[in-house]
């Protein structure tokens, strides 16, 4: 039993794995809509077998990045400004929701938990490590969530962030954004702690559109310069990456 279960783990990382690299490609424009998505292809860019190509598929399917089309298989979905819009819209109420019924519901603890997490995002925006704010970014709306007690409502929001995770992880590549993103936390975080549900409603809303705004004016900017990549069927531009 045992030896099974370590190839499962491993094959769940390389999944995962392709599947970012993917989201990031989509994301970046790399592979446009419509883009059929080659299991062999894909395989033989990330030196894998296809079990763990049709797992990151599915991955994909299930965040709206792609969809599996008859005698066409799987291809990239049309992710024009309207359709991201739309999630970020989407995503912004949820947020805000939780945001209310945070601040609300919120124990001592867990209030102390998200003044916490937020203190340690401070350092990692001025440095621009990236990848740990992103990681902290995403422990503190966790908290957020959590802090609901509601838990239809913290699995819709975990579900959402999910489809925006790539969208949210892209405009936070930019040192303004990553500036201006720990600044609208500090409002959010503030309003939860003095139990001001409009307030922190309001900041959640503004967060999400502020997301939206930067990922759309990076988008309008990359449409504008005309970068459009040939690669669409999942080809490698990099070896075994």
């Amino acid at each position: 039993m045992k030896q099974d279960v370590k190839p499962k783990g491993q094959r769940a990382v390389r999944s995962e794995t392709i599947a970012e690299s993917l989201e990031e490609d989509i994301v970046g424009g790399a592979l446009p809509a419509g883009a059929k998505l080659d299991e062999t292809a894909i395989a033989a860019r990330f030196g894998v077998s296809r079990t763990p190509v049709r797992e990151a598929l599915l991955m994909l399917v299930s965040r709206s990045l792609a969809e599996r089309l008859p005698y066409r298989g799987v291809v990239v979905c049309d992710l024009g400004p309207d359709r991201i819009d739309q999630m970020f819209e989407a995503m912004g109420e949820i947020e805000g929701l939780c945001g209310r019924l945070a601040a609300g519901r919120m124990t001592t603890i867990e209030r102390s938990r998200l003044q916490e997490r937020h203190r340690t995002m401070a350092p990692l925006a001025a440095t621009l490590d990236f990848a740990a704010y992103e990681q902290a970014n995403t422990e503190l709306h966790d908290l957020i969530y959590t802090g609901t007690h509601n838990g239809d409502l913290i699995e819709i929001a975990n579900a959402m962030r999910l489809k925006l995770a790539p969208f949210r992880r892209s405009q936070l590549q930019n040192h303004e954004r990553l500036a201006q993103s720990n600044a609208e936390h500090g409002e959010i975080v503030e309003a939860i702690l003095e139990r001001d549900a409009i307030r922190a409603e309001r900041a959640l809303r503004r967060h999400l559109l502020g997301s939206a705004n930067a990922f759309l004016s990076a988008y309008a900017a990359r449409s504008a310069a005309g970068e459009r990549p040939a690669r669409t069927e999942g080809a490698p531009h990099k070896p075994n990456e």
